[in-house]
């Protein structure tokens, strides 16, 4: 006869695995990049990283997007913070490459190239696969009164536009 203790400890057991198993089905993706990540002048969820897990999820895919722009970041800033930003186990990055060089020009630290190549380098080397953030003079149309920073819809446009390109990414 198996006792109360023992269906408890086999219970949790099944419990755990069955959690363990959903987090390993799901996706992890990380956005990393300055302002227009992060969603400077928006709302958190319609930064386009939220939008395009809202987008993905709607197509069946089984994901989350962490949101880890920051305003005002350069290269070397996210080159410094990469590991603890990009935790184990995460399977793409959707990287912002032009906004960390615009900050570092602004702040006079140079176009940072180096940085670029080695944020890019760094996660090819842990196995995660890069998706450049989508960026077209279209967006031009799309842009806050600042002249810098993407309206709700401009964000709209840049999941539209990654959408295609992450699904591919996203077994």
């Amino acid at each position: 006869m198996i006792s109360i203790a023992r269906l408890l400890l086999i219970g949790g057991f099944l419990s755990g695995a069955m959690l363990f198993s959903a987090d390993q089905a799901r996706a992890q993706i990380v956005a990393i990049g300055a302002s227009n990540v992060a969603g400077k002048g928006v709302s958190s969820s319609d930064a386009w990283p939220a939008q395009l897990e809202g987008m993905l999820v709607a197509k069946g895919r089984n994901v989350h997007v962490t949101n880890a722009g920051i305003s005002g970041d350069t290269n070397a800033g996210m080159l410094a913070r990469l590991d603890s930003a990009v935790p184990q186990g995460t399977k793409i990055v959707l990287l912002d490459q032009y906004g960390g060089g615009w900050n570092a020009r602004r702040f006079g630290k140079g176009d940072q190239n180096a940085e670029l190549a080695a944020i890019q380098a760094r996660l090819r080397s842990r196995g995660i696969r890069v998706i450049p953030m989508w960026r077209n003079p279209a967006l031009r149309s799309y842009l806050q009164p600042d002249g810098i920073h993407f309206t709700a819809e401009g964000h709209r446009l840049v999941a539209t536009k990654m959408l295609p390109s992450v699904m591919g990414a996203v077994h």
